[in-house]
């Protein structure tokens, strides 16, 4: 009995021992399982909105902040900016209103934004990706010389942005000017305020 009894304890006892290494077994092959289902926080970091306080930007300045790896250039525009770009010529852009596929709603317009004075495109030039310059003003080059506001067809050119690779020119609003490398305009990703003073990149007003 005494011998039966000890059998009858140590049966337990690997039974008891089996199922608590199976249920090891189980957490630790579901860990990687769960990790692979969860996105690393660079992963999230690359696609998630990003917020912008506008507070401080003053009329003609700009600010650069990061989305989805890319730049993102966010312009306050002066009224003398907003005139200059809404009573430019049309035949002498591109695609003065934005007909490429893939921009949202608002990016159709001169000012190509939701709010006139505030300018959202991300600065990566539509030629071969470089990094095009914020020249506020007319008649300033990329080096900041003056050349009397005259484009390469001998017009007032009313300040944009010039890429420094191979010399193509932007309007304030993003749009190309005809006769350059580039053939689009400036991408204006999808945007949204959230008040007054912060706009959220990589979300649509639909979020809102």
């Amino acid at each position: 009995m005494a011998e039966s009894g000890v059998n009858n304890g140590r049966r337990r006892f690997l039974l008891a021992s089996t199922s608590v290494m199976g249920a090891v077994g189980v957490v630790a092959a579901t860990i990687p399982l769960v990790a692979y289902w969860r996105p690393s926080a660079r992963a999230r970091a690359g696609g998630a909105p990003v917020r912008a306080d506008i507070s401080k930007l003053a009329a003609g300045q700009q600010l650069t902040l990061a989305w989805q790896g890319r730049p993102v250039s966010v312009i306050r525009r002066s009224p003398a900016m907003i005139a200059r770009t809404r009573d430019l010529d049309p035949a002498r852009l591109r695609d003065p209103h934005s007909r490429a596929p893939q921009q949202p709603g608002y990016a159709g317009g001169a000012l190509r934004a939701i709010r006139p004075e505030i300018g959202v495109l991300i600065g990566v030039c539509t030629h071969l990706g470089c990094s095009p310059n914020f020249h506020p003003e007319p008649g300033v080059d990329e080096f900041g010389r003056d050349r009397s506001g005259r484009d390469r067809s001998g017009r007032d050119w009313p300040g944009g942005y010039f890429c420094p690779c191979h010399g193509s020119r932007f309007d304030l609003a993003g749009r190309v000017f005809r006769d350059m490398p580039a053939t689009l305009n400036l991408v204006v990703p999808p945007h949204r305020y959230e008040s007054e003073q912060v706009v959220v990149i990589g979300e649509d007003e639909a979020a809102g």
